[in-house]
């Protein structure tokens, strides 16, 4: 089993990533499990989404409390949030963040990829400067750094699940993919 969490702030897309990400899992032939985690406050506020997959049915209803590899929509929140808590050793954290991974303060036993993905969304028109939608952006960089999923899938998963501007949000995956930076050496 895979298990992913996102860290994000509402607004941002880090339900509809899970829930994009399962699509394309599920395309390539998983069992599938994608939902929150969000208070009552969402736009700005923290919150969380959870992935699994499997080549097996999955009965574990919980949240995620050690996640195979994080997801970071909002660089702000490594600042006050413990985005590592329970990651498993060598583990992925994908990051959106216009600095690269060596900038990133230390996360020992963890490999760390880093994407701009708000300056890939900007490009595409997903969102406004002051509140870029990343969410597509950054499942190009999280299949770039661990290769869980396929580009592919994940493209067709945007066309098919994303109900407003589905090619530009298609696009900005393959376009942060491109550019994402990794460094797999933490370890």
């Amino acid at each position: 089993m895979i298990e992913i969490r996102f860290h994000g702030r509402g607004g941002q897309g880090a339900v509809v990533a899970s829930k994009i990400l399962a699509e394309a899992l599920f395309r390539e032939g998983n069992f599938v499990q994608s939902f929150p985690a969000f208070g009552a406050e969402r736009r700005g506020a923290p919150v969380a989404a959870f992935t699994r997959a499997n080549t097996y049915p999955i009965r574990i209803r919980t949240h995620i409390y050690a996640p195979d590899h994080v997801v970071v929509l909002d660089a702000s929140l490594l600042d006050t949030t413990d985005v590592t808590a329970g990651l498993k050793p060598g583990g992925w954290v994908v990051i959106n963040t216009d600095r690269s991974p060596e900038n990133i303060p230390a996360m020992r036993g963890f490999k760390v990829a880093t994407v701009d993905a708000g300056a890939v969304a900007l490009k595409h028109g997903l969102g406004v400067p002051t509140a870029p939608i990343v969410n597509t952006a950054i499942l190009g960089a999280f299949a770039k750094a661990t290769g869980k999923v396929g580009l592919e899938a994940l493209r067709k998963a945007i066309l098919d699940q994303v109900p407003y501007n589905a090619r530009a949000n298609a696009q900005a995956c393959v376009d942060a993919y491109q550019c994402t930076i990794i460094i797999a050496d933490r370890i």
